[in-house]
């Protein structure tokens, strides 16, 4: 016990191994869905000479979530032995989905994956030669609030949306609606609505394990439910849609739960193979799409975690930030060479921070329980999104409190924290977020005359930016 407190400041950071090890399950329920999304992601998009991840003529789902498990696994228990920083990382929701249904159109998997390595080598570089941080301190105070609060609302949404309780419309003048229709249907939405009463209930009460104890008793009830109701899932064809059902795993206890972990992607890239195949250009623009999200996605993360975890300064900076910059720039890496895309920090770990976590512990924890998936997958899906998301709201909540210290009587502030915080949910992507505030800053420091208080660093990012939010036109420009 004296050596953990003495390796990861436990007491220094006013922890305990308890609060550790419940913030550690608390991330790992809460983004364990992975394992099971990423596969549907990957596994069923064929490359430009037909073929599904690894090679095969058809999806290869066990191979793809034993791989995801096991990356997510390693890197985030590197994150906390390295960084003691409580973030768990894993395949990057939003970069798996670009992978999977652009860049593969242009060129093999093996590639495809070599690119994201590439990437992944870039930003190292820039995280070694102190790029990345030196970004990371000349973004102004009062943006990186603007971040965190941004990312309350992000997670927030998603976990209303991954719940049910609000979707899609499917047709009307508004994008989105309360439940199905205007109105709350089918049991999921009972077992979400339980859950958040219960931790709000827990926590109001200051209960230890408040977030843990709802998500695990939403659990139990939604197994229940299922097996009296038989409710099923919400896509029971790819054309047909069951309203009252779970929306990824059905709460149901498995046969078995052991299974023998396929590892046959490890390795499967090719680093410059991309560019012979696609060309330069189109290669090169795919590479800094990768970048500019992975970069500015992990910063906004990181800035959000380190604020709500009070492991940053006054001037928003956190603790360790090249160490923690370095362990997710590896993970690009990592998670390339391991054939599931490139791994990134999950902002779901503000749930375990939420819970109480504040050192690398926690990761080490959530690390050792992806490792453990790779053997125990059938077990994963007992938990559904609606048990889950719960503590993304609670979490968001806390996140959003943030707001009172930005300043909103300076509009050059004011004005790109606003777009900085709306956008992140209304574009469900934290570096668009990010951009926009920046380019924002940016202009508005240049028209009212302050264009001397930009770091010169902003410039550049800015500028970044704006490649990035023009690539369509680009893309189209360059044929």
């Amino acid at each position: 016990m004296a050596t953990l407190d003495s390796y990861f400041q436990i007491k220094k950071r006013k922890s305990s191994v308890g609060q550790e090890v419940r913030g550690g399950l608390v991330t790992y329920l809460t983004m364990v869905y992975i394992v099971v999304l990423n596969p549907l992601i990957l596994g069923f998009t064929q490359d430009i000479n037909g073929k599904f991840l690894g090679g095969g003529d058809g999806p290869n789902l066990a191979a793809i979530a034993a791989a995801t498990a096991l990356i997510a696994g390693i890197l985030t228990i590197l994150m906390g032995a390295v960084a003691n920083f409580p973030l768990a990382l894993a395949t990057g929701l939003g970069i798996n989905a670009f992978v999977a249904r652009i860049a593969a159109n242009y060129m093999t998997w093996e590639q495809v994956m070599g690119l994201v390595v590439l990437e992944g080598i870039i930003i190292t570089i820039a995280v070694l030669t102190g790029f990345r941080v030196a970004i990371f301190k000349a973004i102004p105070t009062q943006l990186k609030l603007a971040i965190s609060v941004g990312i309350g609302l992000f997670i927030a949404l998603i976990g209303l949306v991954d719940a049910g309780f609000v979707r899609r419309t499917q047709s009307g003048p508004v994008p989105v609606e309360l439940g199905a229709g205007g109105n709350l249907v089918g049991w999921p939405v009972v077992v979400f609505i339980f859950g958040l009463l219960l931790i709000s209930f827990l926590y109001a009460r200051k209960t230890k394990g408040a977030i843990l104890i709802g998500v695990l008793s939403a659990t139990v009830l939604a197994v229940i439910l299922e097996s009296v109701f038989k409710i099923g899932p919400l896509f029971t064809a790819p054309d047909k849609v069951n309203p009252s059902g779970w929306n990824l795993n059905v709460p149901a206890i498995p046969s078995s739960i052991i299974a023998t972990p396929d590892f046959g992607l490890l390795g499967r890239f090719d680093l410059f193979g991309g560019f012979a195949t696609a060309g330069f250009m189109a290669a090169a623009l795919l590479v800094f799409t990768l970048l500019i999200t992975d970069f500015f996605d992990t910063m906004g993360t990181m800035t959000a975690i380190g604020a709500e975890a009070g492991l940053a300064d006054r001037n928003g900076n956190v603790e360790n930030a090249d160490r923690i910059l370095l362990v997710d720039s590896i993970a690009a890496m990592a998670g390339g060479a391991g054939g599931v895309s490139s791994n990134t920090s999950y902002i779901e770990s503000a749930s375990g921070v939420g819970e109480g976590a504040r050192t690398g512990l926690s990761s080490i924890v959530t690390g050792i329980a992806f490792l453990l998936t790779t053997f125990l997958s059938p077990l994963v899906a007992i938990v559904p999104y609606e048990a889950a998301t719960p503590a993304l709201l609670i979490v968001g909540f806390l996140m959003m409190t943030q707001i009172k210290d930005i300043d909103w009587t300076d509009v050059t502030i004011a004005l790109p924290a606003f777009l900085t915080i709306i956008l992140m949910p209304f574009t469900y992507s934290i570096a668009v977020g990010i951009g926009a505030g920046f380019v924002t800053h940016v202009v508005l420091k240049v028209a009212t005359g302050k264009s001397k208080t930009i770091h010169p660093l902003l410039w550049v990012v800015a500028i970044a930016f704006v490649i990035y939010f023009s690539s369509y036109p680009i893309n189209n420009l360059l044929g």
